[in-house]
């Protein structure tokens, strides 16, 4: 089992403060084992296994708890005579009814440490957000990045250099499931297991959305554009033009769905110049790229892949990233955290006899980072002062 040692320690330096640590992800992402890692942290500290109260609600045994009232009489049962801080973990809490007065009674009834986990955005809005605002702190998990895929195989005695895992990681992608499994048959029926119960269970259920195939239609289109601007309106055009009536409202609907259960991450665009955020136009990356190829059926570009790849770690390193606009010209991301700002673009290789890349970043005359990231080794370097980097170099190093 590897240790996630990030988001681990994320969890091991909130222990024991007021707040309660909601955890966020898609599916499948590993969230209910890093809670099991961190249950094993607990007892390694002394905690007494009674103290710590693990429900998984997507477990069968906890299938009667789906009633708010029913869980907190068989957590009085459980906490009767009991000494000492309750550690609460509730694993895909969005499976009980009225969940959130359940949690911020328990804040209030018992010296409590509560965790909680779910697999769409609305678990941080709502009535979470009246009954809890300012009082909880969120982690969101993400499919293993490149560096815990490479740190796996090497775990399990795997020798093979970076670049060749790289290739494994471009198709199959990093759900956690995934890198023991030798078998290609059976990666493909795991990843069409975690694409129906996203689409099905996240989203089709959640949003009552009947047109099971105007929504997969809508996701396969999203895919198939990686990397490339889209508008709700010719997404609606496309598909009409396809024999599926729909229209924008309903297109728009889907996608914001689609966001909210960790499948798609938007990325607006951003006026460099101006300094303003635009609300048009933007781009989709998905999760992880096993969904998209094995959606597909194909790898498709490399390009836009390592765009994706590169997008959803800058996201998993904590920066809120934009599409850049600089008069005519694009930049690939725009990344905020905190203070820092950088810019990078993203290339499969440099153009021969064409500077578009480092050309785009020149135009930008602030003093903030600006670096262009490659797959291709012979580009490694530096072009008119920006650092060129191997992409893979990159994805194995820290911030």
């Amino acid at each position: 089992m590897l240790a996630r040692d990030h988001y681990l320690q994320w969890l091991i330096d909130v222990k024991d403060n007021e707040f309660i640590k909601v955890i966020t992800g898609v599916r499948r992402s590993g969230k209910s084992v890093i809670l099991q890692l961190y249950q094993d942290y607990l007892l390694a500290q002394s905690v007494l296994p009674q103290n710590i109260l693990f429900y998984n609600f997507e477990h069968p045994a906890n299938f009667r708890f789906t009633d708010a009232g029913v869980l907190f009489d068989h957590i009085q049962q459980q906490t009767q005579g009991l000494n000492g801080k309750i550690y609460f973990i509730f694993d895909e809490i969005q499976e009980v009814n009225d969940w959130q007065k359940l949690v911020n009674g328990l804040r209030v009834a018992f010296d409590a440490d509560i965790y909680i986990t779910g697999s769409n955005a609305n678990l941080l809005s709502g009535e979470l957000a009246t009954y809890l605002a300012g009082r909880y702190l969120e982690l969101h998990v993400y499919p293993l990045s490149f560096k815990e895929f490479v740190d796996y195989k090497q775990l399990n005695h795997n020798s093979a250099s970076p670049d060749l895992l790289f290739d494994e990681y471009l198709k199959w992608g990093g759900f956690p499931v995934l890198p023991s499994v030798q078998n290609d048959a059976v990666k493909k029926e795991i990843l069409n297991g975690i694409y129906s119960s996203i689409v099905l269970k996240d989203v089709a259920a959640r949003g009552n959305i009947r047109e099971i195939n105007l929504l997969e239609r809508v996701i396969a289109y999203l895919l198939d554009v990686i990397g490339s601007s889209v508008s709700i309106k010719k997404i609606a055009d496309t598909i009409n033009s396809s024999g599926i009536k729909t229209n924008p409202t309903s297109i728009d609907k889907y996608i914001q769905l689609l966001k909210e259960s960790f499948i798609f991450y938007e990325a607006n665009r951003y006026d460099i110049r101006g300094k303003v955020r635009l609300k048009m136009q933007a781009k989709y990356y998905v999760v992880d790229s096993g969904i998209r190829n094995n959606t597909l059926g194909q790898i498709g570009s490399i390009g836009s892949q390592l765009e994706n790849i590169i997008f959803i770690e800058l996201k998993r390193r904590g920066y809120e990233v934009f599409v850049g606009k600089w008069d005519a010209e694009e930049i690939d991301f725009v990344c905020f955290k905190g203070e820092q700002k950088k810019y990078i673009q993203v290339a499969y290789q440099l153009p021969e006899n064409n500077d578009r890349e480092q050309r785009n970043l020149l135009h930008i005359n602030d003093n903030y980072q600006k670096i262009i990231l490659t797959l291709n080794r012979m580009n490694v370097g530096s072009i008119d002062g920006i650092p060129v980097l191997y992409a893979i170099d990159w994805l194995l190093g820290d911030d």
